[in-house]
């Protein structure tokens, strides 16, 4: 397993394919990004705020600290991924995958995971 492999996140998404990691390290990345808060959201986001290091790491270089999924599984749980809960996959996580394509394969990618155990 090469250390991308490793880099999935609590919910399943792959961490090492995220804008706003690759951001950490890549001020254009950076820029888009808080560029694509602006136009699509209207959002003011400064490029000090464009930053993460995967929920397995520091929180406050979290893009999203305050992430639901990341407060359930590891700080009310104590767990490493959704899939070791006895709960898996709860009505929740199934609603949070409708919300676009990459959460759907990362929910089947956690399911992926429980059969390769």
């Amino acid at each position: 397993m090469n250390k991308k492999d490793k880099m999935i996140a609590v919910c399943g998404l792959k961490c090492y394919e995220c804008d706003i990691l690759q951001a950490s390290n890549d001020p254009k990345i950076a820029k888009q990004i808080v560029d694509w808060f602006k136009k699509e959201r209207g959002e003011d986001v400064k490029l000090e705020d464009i930053r993460c290091s995967g929920c397995k790491g520091d929180r406050t270089k979290h893009w999203s600290p305050d992430c639901w999924i990341l407060k359930c599984c590891v700080d009310e749980k104590g767990l490493e991924f959704c899939y070791e809960c006895r709960d898996f996959p709860c009505d929740r996580l199934n609603e949070w995958a409708k919300g676009s394509k990459d959460y759907g394969e990362a929910l089947e990618r956690l399911k992926e995971m429980i059969r390769q155990l």
